[in-house]
């Protein structure tokens, strides 16, 4: 999967020496992204500027300079949103929450916003929600929410394949263990129950929760214009 992996990076390390190993490759990767924004042709699109500045927050957060991974995809979440360039608008807004900075949250709410909204990779928009699972006390119905809403958006969104398949167990597994979690669920009929009670079988019920849940994220940070932008959706 591009968007939901582990970094195996750190896994495998069995000594000093490995992780200093890798820090100098996290800073070489660093160095050549920083070369080719040096390098970049005249008449380059800020597009291509963007995917630079994300390319390097990425490399940033790996290093722990989270300020500079937020500065830069800052500018990248700019850059994006003027392109209505959606898919880069939601992964600058993961590497602003990863950059765990006094704005992170709101980064984080208009990311889940954006990537249920607009149809972008299902994949990205399961990575998002995923965070608001990890990041939430285990009996929060807002990661319920949050689960149902990456099963529905897979469901909705993702073409026939061994990927949507994928997706689909890894969605499944992410509900069990919300289940598990939230209320000690275990057995087929119990979350079965669990499911009902919950409202997470309509998604009239369940998409206006998910409403709720970004709300409570962004407050009032909001970056982006959600009315103006319902009005250029096909169905509003």
């Amino acid at each position: 999967m591009k968007y939901l992996k582990e970094d195996a990076a750190l896994l495998d390390m069995d000594s000093a020496e490995d992780t200093q190993e890798s820090l100098v490759l996290r800073e070489e990767r660093l160095a050549a992204i920083d070369q080719q924004l040096i390098e970049l042709p005249a008449g380059y699109t800020p597009v291509q500027r963007a995917a630079l500045l994300l390319a390097g927050g990425r490399a940033l957060i790996d290093l722990e300079r989270f300020q500079e991974a937020w500065d830069r995809a800052r500018e990248a979440f700019d850059i994006y949103t003027a392109a209505e360039d959606w898919e880069g608008a939601v992964q600058a807004c993961e590497i602003l929450f990863l950059s765990d900075q006094p704005e992170s949250l709101p980064a984080l709410g208009q990311g889940i916003w954006l990537a249920v909204t607009f149809p972008i990779d299902p994949e990205l928009t399961v990575a998002m929600l995923q965070h608001v699972i990890d990041d939430t006390p285990p009996d929060s119905d807002g990661a319920a929410v949050a689960a149902i809403v990456a099963h529905y958006v897979v469901d909705m969104r993702a073409p026939e394949g061994k990927s949507r398949e994928n997706l689909l167990f890894y969605t499944n597994q992410m509900l069990a263990t919300v289940a598990r979690r939230h209320s000690r669920v275990q057995s087929q009929k119990e979350f079965d129950m669990w499911f009902l009670k919950l409202e997470l079988n309509d998604p009239a019920l369940f998409l206006p929760r998910l409403r709720n849940v970004v709300d409570v994220l962004v407050q009032d940070e909001w970056w982006i214009d959600r009315d103006a932008l319902h009005e250029k959706l096909p169905v509003n």
